[in-house]
C-alpha cells in the first residue's frame, strides 16, 4: 500500500467515526502506538480520537486495560481472548470513547511457537454498548512488514463496525 493509499485509508476511517458519532480508543501491543499515532497524523483527528495506550507488558494488560489476570495466564498475551479484553477494558476506562480496537501480536523476528508463529496478532474490536469481537491472523514478512500490516487491518476492522 502506497503511502497516499495509506494516508486515504486513515481519513475514512476518521470519516467514517465522525459520521457515526464515534470516538475511538486504541490499545495497542505489537504496533507500540503505530493506529493511534496515523490517525492523529491527520489534522482534525481530535474530534474523534479519544487517545491510545501502549499496552506491551501483561502487568499493564491487566492494569491499564482491564484485562483480567486469569485470561493472560489462560490463554496467553496473544490471543482473541485477551484481545478481546483489551478492547473491552479500554471502553471501559475512557469514559468518553464509543469504540475500541486492540492488538496483540508476535512481531518478530524472535518470539513465535509452532502454536503462535511469528506474525501472529489478535484484534479485538469493541463497540459501546456491549458489542465485542476478535479475529487472529497470521501476516508473513519482516517485524516492519507485519506491523504495517497490523495497523492496515486495524484500520479497516473499523471501517466494518
Amino acid at each position: 500500500m502506497s503511502a497516499t493509499d495509506f494516508r486515504s485509508l486513515c481519513e475514512q476511517v476518521l470519516a467514517h467515526l465522525a459520521a457515526r458519532n464515534l470516538r475511538l480508543v486504541t490499545v495497542e501491543s505489537c504496533t507500540g502506538g503505530m493506529i493511534c499515532a496515523a490517525l492523529t497524523d491527520i489534522a482534525g483527528s481530535s474530534s474523534v480520537i479519544e487517545g491510545g495506550l501502549v499496552t506491551y507488558s501483561n502487568a499493564l494488560k491487566s492494569s491499564a486495560a482491564g484485562v483480567p489476570a486469569d485470561t493472560l495466564i489462560r490463554y496467553g498475551a496473544v490471543s482473541e481472548e485477551t484481545a478481546r479484553a483489551m478492547a473491552e477494558g479500554a471502553l471501559w476506562h475512557a469514559a468518553d470513547a464509543t469504540i475500541a480496537v486492540s492488538v496483540t501480536g508476535i512481531a518478530g523476528p524472535d518470539g513465535g511457537s509452532a502454536e503462535k508463529p511469528v506474525g501472529t496478532v489478535c484484534f479485538g474490536l469493541a463497540v459501546f454498548p456491549g458489542k465485542a469481537i476478535s479475529e487472529r491472523h497470521v501476516f508473513s514478512g519482516d517485524r516492519t512488514a507485519v506491523r504495517k500490516a497490523t495497523v492496515r487491518y486495524a484500520l479497516e476492522m473499523i471501517l466494518k463496525a
